[in-house]
């Protein structure tokens, strides 16, 4: 199924210690540049978290955000520092004897200088947090994912009738063709019988004549192939799968054969139809540019 490059999801997962929570949204872009917010406590999972997102995702800007709330009852550690609570010791006896001090150290008072006792919070536990913020993740990806294909529909029914309005427009181009090289020969033949008068015509120059404006406004081969690219878009959106990039190249070409029907006109009706064909495929180029 079609997908967009735009959406958004939200996944929570908890348990009676930890709750996490990811967000994520997204829009256009030519490759995948995920950019994940997260609590420094996880940045251990970055590395399996982008594996787990490559899975859902192969284009777009994606911003990834993960809250995460500690629901037990303590997740902080105090850290006792010996070594430097026996420095403080040593120095204080120190003065003591260089000043002639009394000795008044208590350990009370000496628990209260810095960097004795500290507050650490506790390491995250991988085998708890990791299912969660997986679970979290597939949540969000399930309801990003359908958003995605849910605009992508829309799109692929925008653009099927885009492309009937131009496979229209290529018939009528084919159509009018020989109309304009009919013209042209009698167009001829007015000009001749009001300049020669009674005088025999050269069946064979006009002809020849009317023969190289037919090869020179020709569009056959543009048409047949601007018909297949259309067929061939429409097939495609029927794909699984990433197929913005190959859309992209589809429109491309469909754009230069309009260009060359459009350079080769020389019928106001046929500029007008290739006019609208450009119109047509520049719209279909920016819809496409939001196509995964």
């Amino acid at each position: 199924m079609i997908k967009s490059m735009t959406g958004f999801g939200r996944g929570e997962a908890a348990d009676e210690k930890h709750r996490i929570t990811v967000e994520m949204k997204s829009v256009n872009h030519r490759y995948l540049d995920m950019n994940i917010k997260m609590p420094k406590k996880l940045n251990l999972f970055e590395a399996a978290m982008r594996s787990l997102l490559k899975t859902y995702i192969q284009r777009g800007k994606v911003d990834i955000y993960v809250t995460y709330e500690d629901l037990s009852d303590s997740s902080m550690l105090v850290r006792y520092n010996g070594q430097i609570a026996g420095e403080y010791y040593r120095y204080l006896n120190l003065m003591a004897e260089e000043f002639h001090l009394e000795n008044d150290v208590r350990v009370s008072t000496l628990s209260r200088y810095p960097e004795i006792f500290t507050m650490e919070e506790e390491a995250p536990n991988e085998d708890e947090i990791w299912p969660l913020l997986q679970e979290a993740i597939k949540g969000a990806c399930g309801q990003f994912i359908e958003a995605r294909e849910r605009e992508g529909e829309n799109l692929k029914k925008d653009l099927v009738g885009k492309l009937d309005e131009m496979y229209a427009n290529v018939l009528a181009v084919e159509a009018r063709s020989p109309e304009i090289v009919k013209e042209y020969r009698e167009k001829i033949m007015e000009k001749a019988a009001e300049v020669l008068g009674d005088v025999q015509m050269d069946e064979s120059r006009i002809a020849a004549e009317v023969v190289l404006f037919a090869d020179k406004i020709c569009t056959d081969e543009e048409t047949v192939r601007l018909k297949s690219h259309i067929l061939t878009t429409k097939e495609t959106l029927d794909m699984e799968g990433s197929i913005g990039r190959k859309l992209d190249f589809i429109a491309q070409e469909m754009n230069r054969e309009a260009n060359t029907i459009l350079s080769k006109a020389n019928d106001l009706e046929v500029t007008n139809i290739a006019i609208a064909l450009k119109t047509d495929i520049e719209k279909i180029r920016e819809q496409i540019q939001n196509i995964e």
